[in-house]
């Protein structure tokens, strides 16, 4: 009986999508972000009522949208992503366009979310579950526009052919934020919007 050795295909070695700093940036914003959370959490252990009854003013309708316009840009961002790596890089920058749009119309659902909690005299010092919400919510807000502006700056260099095989560390940072500002949603909303 003859034994063969195992052939394997060449593989290229792993690497880290993207730069290492957008990594530690990434990770210091998620213990921030889990800083929120868990003072909210704990907060609402003591104020149970205070915080089902409140929740009940909010749009759920609203934050499904979001949560939908969000989840569709990132998948937009991976497809992106994919068509530089392909060598598409100009004819897919459609995709990170299509994203811009998606992000633009999560900052208009919850601007008119912003104007009717106004409209009702709400604030920051309206109760403790408000003071939370409109944070966490605007805390959030701010990393979609700075993750707007990103994608707008990568769009402009996938149009310029600045990206592709051999150069996709700054749109792969850029998509690795963006994903970032998509999972925060995805704990904040059920946390604020949904769970009593």
């Amino acid at each position: 009986m003859t034994s063969q050795a195992l052939i394997l295909p060449d593989t290229p070695p792993q690497r880290l999508a993207g730069d290492l700093a957008i990594w530690f940036f990434i990770g210091a914003e998620l213990v921030a972000f889990a800083a929120f959370f868990g003072a909210y959490a704990f907060t609402r252990a003591s104020h149970v009522a205070e915080f089902n009854l409140a929740q009940q003013g909010l749009n759920r309708d609203a934050g499904a949208v979001n949560t939908l316009l969000l989840l569709t840009a990132s998948a937009f961002v991976v497809r992106a992503v994919q068509g530089a790596l392909a060598g598409r890089a100009r004819a897919d920058a459609v995709w990170l366009l299509a994203a811009i749009v998606c992000g633009i119309g999560f900052l208009g659902v919850k601007g008119v979310e912003y104007a009717a909690a106004f409209d009702q005299g709400i604030s920051l010092s309206s109760s403790t579950f408000h003071m939370f919400y409109l944070s966490l919510t605007f805390f959030h807000f701010m990393h979609v526009i700075l993750g707007l502006v990103i994608l707008v700056v990568l769009w402009a260099g996938m149009r310029a052919g600045r990206y592709g095989p051999q150069d996709m560390n700054g749109l792969e940072s850029g998509a690795a934020y963006w994903h970032m500002v998509d999972l925060v949603w995805l704990i904040l909303f059920p946390l604020v919007y949904v769970i009593h």
